[in-house]
């Protein structure tokens, strides 16, 4: 599989219309997707390689006059199928609708790739707890995390919460970010991505929960580099999620639906503004 970070399509900026108005940037780029995905499921067929092509605007609902948008993820595969994730949260940015109007996503896909049980889960999306508590009870098999973050600190939050992620359901999580910005200096651009593979810390697996990773990358480094990971042990995962070898601990099984809370402490004082 080629994976692909979010909003790569965020390249073919580099071929709009030299007088597209920015509030028309999502409806352009889910055009140019619609004649883009084709093309890519064509490739994805002639070399036999599954291809998420990141994410790509998709055409959702009008609201109030306005046609607004997913934030879409797409995994196509040799075989013509299209497996799809819209975004669950958004950000600030796109909350405040630069470029268009992003509405979030309503569900969780789960779906077969060669025999696995996969989902795919986009960027902020993986910051929060109550997802991934749904998730652990999906014995997923690969979960697959395209992000793009503006800032090391982005950075540094998807990517820890992925590596965590691992430990908790047991199972292999990829992660890949984005570099740059179109027509971003270089010199300036905070944006920060990397790639990683992480699994569960347990001695039937990995002793610290690493298979393969890239450091983090921006732009102003001038590099161009690809995460190989090969040999990703999911077998292994899957037998330790399934009671089927020894695991050291089974975080995501474990329920706290059955405890009190005794909160003795003082309540917090309303803020003075």
């Amino acid at each position: 599989m080629l994976v692909l970070p979010e909003f790569a399509c965020a390249q073919w900026l580099s071929f709009a219309p030299l007088d597209l108005p920015t509030e028309n940037t999502m409806g352009w780029l889910y055009e140019t997707g619609e004649i883009a995905l084709p093309a890519i499921a064509t490739m994805a067929a002639q070399y036999g390689v599954s291809v998420l092509a990141g994410t790509i605007p998709f055409a959702s609902e009008v609201k109030d006059g306005v046609q607004t948008y997913f934030n879409r993820a797409w995994l196509l595969t040799p075989d013509g199928a299209r497996h799809t994730q819209d975004k669950l949260s958004l950000t600030p940015l796109e909350v405040q609708s630069a470029g268009g109007v992003t509405v979030h996503g309503e569900s969780i896909n789960v779906f077969e790739w060669n025999g696995l049980r996969t989902a795919m889960i986009i960027c902020l999306d993986t910051e929060f707890t109550d997802l991934w508590s749904r998730l652990g009870g999906l014995n997923l098999d690969l979960i697959i995390i395209p992000a793009k973050t503006d800032m090391i600190t982005g950075y540094n939050r998807v990517f820890s919460c992925a590596r965590a992620r691992a430990i908790e359901l047991q199972t292999a999580v990829c992660v890949l970010g984005a570099v740059g910005v179109p027509f971003g200096q270089a010199a300036t651009d905070t944006g920060v991505g990397g790639a990683s593979v992480f699994l569960p810390c347990d001695v039937g697996v990995s002793l610290d929960g690493i298979h393969a990773t890239l450091t983090p990358q921006t732009a102003a480094m001038g590099t161009s580099h690809v995460l190989v990971a090969a040999h990703i042990p999911v077998g292994a995962c899957r037998r330790l999620r399934n009671g089927l070898a020894e695991a050291e601990v089974t975080p995501a099984l474990w329920d706290a639906s059955h405890l009190v809370v005794q909160d003795r402490a003082q309540p917090v004082p309303e803020s003075v503004g």
